[in-house]
C-alpha cells in the first residue's frame, strides 16, 4: 500500500547530515565533526530547575503557546538583547524547538504552489517543510557573495508566487552573517511588496565580533516577519526541544492554531528549565560563545594551512570549506575521508547544489578532539594531492 502515501514524502530523502553520522556510527574509532550540537552539558542550575518541576507535579498540559511567564521571559531577552518589542500575551509562542517552529510558520503562510526564497547553500530541513505545506522551494545561488544573500541576488527570483524568503543568519552550514547594509538592501527591495520573512535566528546568541541584527527591526519590517529562536544552540539544550515564534498578533493568532493541532503545547518540564535559562541564566552563552570563537580561530587556521578555501564565519560553529580543487564529490570526499582516516564530515551537497565542492566541519567540539581530527584531516588531503 506504499503508493497510497502522501505523494511528497516519496520525494523527501533523510537529511545528508544524518547519513554521514549514521555512517560514521559504524566505525567506533571515529572522530565526528558532524552535528551542530554543542559539547557543554546544559547548564546545572537548569536541570536544577526542571528536577524542581517534576517533582513539584508541573508535568501537566500548559497553555498551548507556552506558560506565561516564559513568553515573559522569552519577550524580555529578546528585548534586552537585541531591541525586539514583542508581546508576551498575542506575539509569542513556546515550540517544541525552532524546527516545529519553522513548520508552524509554513504552514501557516504557505498555500499550494507558493514559492519560498532559500539562500542557499541552506540547512536541509527548510525544502522538506516547504514540499510538505505544498510550496516550491526557489533556491538563490550565494557563492559569488561569500554566501551572503543580497538584493542583487534577490530579486531576479521574486515573482507573484513568492509567498515568503528564509533569511537562515548566522547561516547553518557556513556560519556567515548578513550586515547592516545587505539587511538594509533587502528590507528596501521587500518593503512595499505583500511577502513574508522568516528569519531563523537560533544562532543569534554565537556572533563573535557584532551585536546580532534582525531584519525585523527595520522600517516596515516587523509585520511582515517571523522571527524563528530558541534555546539549543544558546544554552545548550538540544534535547529539551524549547523553540520560539515572534511575530505580530495576527499572524501568531494563526499560528498557533496550526501550533495547538500539531502539538498542543511544548513539553512542561522543558518550559519550566527554559524559563531558568532565560531569567537566571541569560548570559549563558558567554562562556560557550568565547570558547567557540577559540575554536573557530584555531580550525580557521589549520584548514588555510592546509590550502584550503573558505570565508572566516562571524558566527553558529561551523566552518564550509571548497574542497571542489580535489576533484572528488563532495560526498565522495567525506565518505573516502570516513573510510580512510575515520573523521567524519558532512558533504556540502546536504545543504542543496549550491554546496556541492565544500565540505561542512562543525567545530562545536573540544580541541583536543579538533586537533586530533584536523591531522587526520591533513593526511588525508596530502595523499589527495600526492
Amino acid at each position: 500500500m506504499e503508493h497510497l502515501i502522501h505523494a511528497p514524502i516519496h520525494d523527501i530523502q533523510i537529511s545528508g547530515i544524518r547519513k554521514i553520522a549514521t555512517a560514521a556510527a559504524r566505525y567506533p574509532d571515529a572522530l565526528a565533526l558532524t552535528l551542530g550540537q554543542p559539547d557543554f552539558p546544559t547548564p546545572e542550575h537548569i536541570v536544577i530547575a526542571a528536577d524542581q518541576a517534576m517533582r513539584q507535579g508541573k508535568t501537566v498540559y500548559t497553555p498551548n503557546a507556552g506558560i506565561p511567564a516564559l513568553r515573559r521571559a522569552a519577550a524580555n531577552f529578546v528585548k534586552m538583547k537585541y531591541g525586539q518589542h514583542y508581546d508576551m500575551d498575542t506575539e509569542v509562542i513556546v515550540t517544541v524547538g525552532a524546527s516545529q517552529a519553522l513548520d508552524v510558520a509554513l504552514r501557516t503562510i504557505v498555500s499550494p504552489g507558493d514559492e519560498v526564497i532559500l539562500p542557499g547553500p541552506i540547512y536541509p530541513g527548510y525544502e522538506p517543510l516547504i514540499r510538505l505545506a505544498g510550496g516550491v522551494p526557489i533556491y538563490v545561488d550565494t557563492r559569488s557573495t561569500g554566501f551572503q544573500l543580497t538584493a542583487e541576488l534577490l530579486e531576479p527570483h521574486l515573482s507573484p508566487r513568492t509567498k515568503a524568503i528564509a533569511l537562515g543568519y548566522p547561516s547553518n552550514p557556513t556560519g556567515r552573517v548578513l550586515g547592516e547594509q545587505e539587511l538594509t538592501s533587502i528590507a528596501d527591495l521587500l518593503r512595499e511588496r505583500e511577502i513574508f520573512i522568516i528569519s531563523d535566528e537560533i544562532y543569534s546568541e554565537l556572533i563573535y565580533d557584532e551585536p546580532h541584527r534582525s531584519i525585523s527591526l527595520l522600517p516596515g519590517m516587523r509585520e511582515k516577519t517571523i522571527v524563528i529562536n530558541g534555546l539549543s544552540k544558546s544554552h545548550a539544550m538540544t534535547g529539551w526541544r524549547i523553540g520560539f515564534t515572534f511575530a505580530p498578533a495576527w499572524l501568531s493568532a494563526h499560528m498557533l492554531k496550526v501550533h495547538q493541532y500539531n502539538v498542543s503545547c511544548a513539553s512542561s518540564i522543558s518550559q519550566f528549565a527554559a524559563l531558568e535559562a532565560l531569567t537566571n541564566g541569560i548570559d549563558d552563552a558567554l562562556p560557550m560563545r568565547d570558547a567557540y570563537r577559540q575554536r573557530r580561530d584555531y580550525v580557521y587556521d589549520r584548514l588555510v594551512q592546509m590550502g584550503l578555501e573558505l570565508d572566516k564565519p562571524e558566527g553558529a560553529f561551523y566552518l564550509f570549506p571548497s574542497i571542489a580543487h580535489l576533484n572528488l564529490s563532495s560526498m565522495e570526499f567525506a565518505m573516502r575521508l570516513l573510510e580512510e582516516e575515520k573523521v567524519a564530515v558532512v558533504p556540502g551537497d546536504a545543504f542543496s547544489v549550491y554546496g556541492e565542492g565544500y565540505i561542512r566541519l562543525s567545530y562545536a567540539y573540544a580541541l583536543p578532539v579538533l586537533e586530533q581530527a584536523l591531522d587526520r584531516l591533513e593526511t588525508f588531503i596530502r595523499k589527495l594531492a600526492m
